[in-house]
């Protein structure tokens, strides 16, 4: 790969080729110490097959194991950010500052297109309709992902083999809904996604730490836009996290949920002791671990204690999570 993919694209006679041009599709990764992962990522993008110019951004929060020169060596653009200051959205947009491309994909360094038709697949909803404002990708597990995680990764809405656009009609709409069918409505995932810049011009991501994609959906819906999942666009992404990770990444989540909608999986000491009962027989189902039955425990504390912290307007200093 040259210097700069600049619209770099796989012609029908094979080999690349280069466009010395503007590039219409800006593909952003926020990155940090992921060399075990981009370059299967990085690989990916260069074998898609796409007509029009693209370009990678990378934003990097302090790399020690020599990601930036894996970057730099792909042809991305580099940003440098000091370690320590990610958020969740601030940092998206200052990425998405510096891009050129009217659709800006956002995907993380731990994911890789699944087939080379992805970059097409996942750019075509925003090509046909203007009204779209953004879109995201079907996430497919890992090969060497246990039972537990393909398990819980089957119920995502982003592991569905069906398309989706959502419309809202209007503010008393959405507010008429339960607190559950308002997030169905927003659910939105940047793990994989791509939007439109000249939108996200009017709504940039918010300072937080956790649910910048939902709470963008959320602003571009009320503001009379559409938003789709495009199962056709693909890229293979899970995690096998240790329980302690998963209990904060979920107190942080279900926090935010509690605050941008008002959902409360799990409201009382009750529904957590029948909570944490289900999930220990339906997690030593899939996985006899220590782990899966740490994680019983883990996600419904986690979801219980976020937003009872966000109900009650305690104030707790949010860890990092992805």
């Amino acid at each position: 790969m040259g210097s700069d993919l600049r619209g770099r694209r796989q012609p029908a006679g094979g080999g690349w080729a280069d466009r010395v041009t503007t590039p219409s599709i800006s593909i952003v990764v926020p990155t940090f110490n992921g060399v075990a992962t981009l370059p299967a990522l990085l690989d990916g993008i260069a074998r898609q097959r796409v007509d029009r110019p693209f370009e990678i951004i990378a934003i990097d929060s302090g790399s020690t194991d020599g990601s930036e020169e894996v970057l730099r060596a792909a042809g991305a653009r580099l940003i440098s950010i000091p370690a320590g200051t990610f958020n969740h959205g601030l940092t998206r947009n200052l990425a998405i500052e510096a891009a050129r491309g009217e659709l800006v994909v956002l995907i993380v360094q731990d994911a890789m297109p699944a087939s080379d038709t992805w970059l097409a697949e996942l750019t075509r909803p925003l090509m046909q309709d203007p009204c779209v404002a953004g879109v995201f990708a079907r996430q497919l597990p890992r090969p060497d992902a246990g039972a537990l995680t393909r398990f819980y990764l089957a119920q995502w809405f982003a592991s569905s083999d069906k398309p989706r656009t959502v419309a809202v009609s209007s503010p008393e709409d959405l507010a008429g809904l339960s607190p559950l069918e308002r997030l169905d409505r927003c659910t939105f995932d940047n793990v994989c996604s791509c939007i439109r810049h000249s939108v996200w011009r009017q709504h940039p991501f918010r300072e937080t730490p956790i649910g910048e994609d939902i709470e963008w959906a959320r602003a571009v819906l009320l503001s009379g836009y559409r938003v789709a999942y495009v199962p056709d666009a693909a890229v293979i992404h899970s995690h096998e996290r240790s329980a302690s990770y998963e209990f904060d990444r979920t107190r942080v989540l279900h926090r935010r949920l509690y605050e941008l909608f008002g959902v409360r999986t799990i409201p009382t000491p009750v529904h957590l002791a029948r909570a944490i009962a289900s999930c220990i027989v339906t997690h030593l189902r899939c996985e006899r671990s220590a782990r899966a039955l740490a994680l019983a425990f883990a996600w419904p504390l986690g979801q219980y204690v976020g937003a009872l912290s966000a109900a009650r307007g305690w104030k707790v200093r949010p860890p990092r999570v992805a």
